[in-house]
């Protein structure tokens, strides 16, 4: 029972976390949601994949509250909603022809790609 309890408030506070790094920032909540879910026992295929179906509410009503506010106009994504959808299809038809260790090798890097870029900047 005690170990249920952790899972949930990891679960829980996990989920908030994520939702303030990609609200408040645009990305970063997979990033923190993979190895989330890698230790409430997903496997590396399925946290991504389920990642992915977190992410993509909680980016909807980001770009809700960011158009609501302003801080974007329509226009300007225009140009990156069709190539981004395919580039998305194409990401999620890969995910289920990677092996584990390389869809972790792979993210692995883009982790810490991301992470250089923000020190250096």
């Amino acid at each position: 029972m005690q170990e249920d309890r952790k899972k949930t408030l990891l679960g829980v506070g996990g989920g908030v976390l994520v939702g303030v790094l990609n609200g408040m920032l645009g990305a970063g909540g997979g990033m923190l949601a993979v190895p989330l879910l890698k230790k409430l026992g997903l496997q590396q295929t399925n946290a991504h994949a389920t990642a992915v179906a977190v992410i993509f509410p909680l980016t909807l009503l980001s770009t809700v509250a960011y158009f609501l506010l302003g801080r974007f106009e329509l226009p300007e994504a225009l140009p990156f909603l069709l190539p981004g959808a395919v580039g998305a299809l194409l990401g999620g038809l890969l995910l289920a022809k990677l092996p584990a260790k390389w869809l972790r090798k792979i993210f692995a890097c883009f982790m810490i790609w991301a992470g250089i870029r923000m020190v250096m900047r």
